[in-house]
């Protein structure tokens, strides 16, 4: 059970940094308008860290946020089969999923690595530092479909599509 309170209390901590990075953009964005169109003072640098962390938030979010009933399925197939069926798919696409991020991790984590030698234009932040958000992303990918390919294994269908919850997303 204190495994559970520590995940849990770190899944808030994980959504407090996302609001953060919300906030910090959505500063940068209001600060280039305000530079921009009332000052008639283009700054680049807004611009810049609007978009670093929109990369950071889209996978930063994907990978510690992002529950796994909230990832996009293709719901018709999905929703329309039984437990059993669900388990096989869960397995299956776990397995690809693993193979895929496995494979393709030793050279994204060299290309990060040799990012070091590039930085951004108006802050000069290194690019191995802000793409390494990608080797967290993927890793935290790979331990996720491991444990969702386990489970599925163990016998634990994921949980049937149920369109009376679905939110619209707003």
């Amino acid at each position: 059970m204190r495994f559970r309170a520590m995940g849990a209390w770190l899944q808030r901590r994980a959504e407090n940094l996302l609001a953060l990075m919300l906030a910090a953009m959505f500063a940068a964005f209001m600060l280039q308008i305000v530079f921009r169109y009332l000052l008639e003072l283009p700054i680049g640098w807004t611009h810049e860290l609007s978009v670093a962390l929109w990369v950071w938030m889209v996978l930063f979010g994907a990978a510690f946020v992002l529950r796994e009933r909230e990832e996009i399925r293709f719901d018709v197939i999905y929703g329309a089969v039984g437990p059993g069926p669900r388990r096989v798919m869960c397995a299956i696409t776990a397995l690809a999923l693993v193979a895929l991020y496995t494979v393709s991790l030793p050279a994204v984590v060299d290309y990060v690595t040799f990012m070091k030698v590039e930085k951004t234009a108006y802050m000069k932040i290194r690019f191995d530092w802000l793409f390494s958000i990608y080797v967290v992303f993927a890793v935290a990918c790979i331990v996720r479909y491991l444990w969702l390919g386990a489970q599925a294994l163990r016998g634990k269908a994921p949980a049937a599509f149920d369109p009376t919850a679905a939110g619209s997303g707003v």
